[in-house]
């Protein structure tokens, strides 16, 4: 039997009397790879943001490992999600460690280890001093994915993974991909590149007229 991850049931989103979103409906399985495609402000990244628990349905339900994303006085975030979406942002003054390490306590769940695991995974050695003020664009990128996975999440979010990397980065992406699905880990995905989706995705989604149908090229 398979293990439901991830639940849109028909979801609708509203933003300043602006509807995004109607009638959503979807599942993303265990060990399952979901893209999203659609045109710009069709409303791919704002089905990331229901799917985190950074935003909250108008109508429907969306629900996580079973548990349904409702607001509340703090909110209420899914456990064991791991989250990239749009450019990530960090503490410029800090090295990349120190950044990991400084988000690690919110849960505090993870060890030193589990943190250099995750940076030499994606190609960021964690003894550099340089501070990621001083990053390019690109290793602040990776430093994301870095963030995405190093407390080994059941449900990982990507918004334009591949943002920023070169074919070494993009290799190295690939590859944690391949990894953590094979572990049981379920993405969902939105990227521009058709090429990236195809390759890496189990199904691929398209957004048409504020709801999802099965995209087939």
């Amino acid at each position: 039997m398979k293990e439901v991850r991830v639940k849109f049931k028909k979801v609708g989103k509203t933003i300043k009397q602006n509807e995004i979103l109607e009638n959503v409906s979807f599942e993303v399985n265990r060990g399952e790879v979901v893209g999203i495609i659609g045109e710009n402000g069709s409303g791919k990244t704002t089905i990331l943001r229901l799917a985190s628990g950074l935003s909250y349905a108008t109508s429907g339900e969306v629900s996580v490992s079973g548990k349904i994303i409702k607001e509340g006085l703090w909110g209420e975030l899914p456990p064991k999600i791991g989250i990239l979406i749009e450019t990530p942002t960090f503490m410029k003054d800090l090295t990349g460690f120190a950044n990991l390490k400084y988000l690690s306590k919110i849960r505090n769940e993870i060890t030193t280890e589990d943190i250099k695991k995750a940076m030499r995974k994606v190609g960021l050695e964690p003894e550099n001093k340089k501070r990621v003020g001083a990053y390019s664009l690109g290793m602040r990128q990776r430093l994301g994915i870095a963030q995405a996975i190093m407390e080994k999440p059941d449900l990982i979010l990507f918004d334009e993974p591949t943002n920023g990397l070169d074919q070494e980065g993009i290799e190295r992406f690939e590859k944690i991909v391949y990894e953590l699905k094979k572990k049981g880990t379920s993405f969902i995905f939105v990227s521009h590149s058709m090429h990236e989706i195809e390759k890496l995705c189990d199904r691929v989604l398209r957004i048409e007229k504020k709801e999802v149908v099965a995209y087939k090229h």
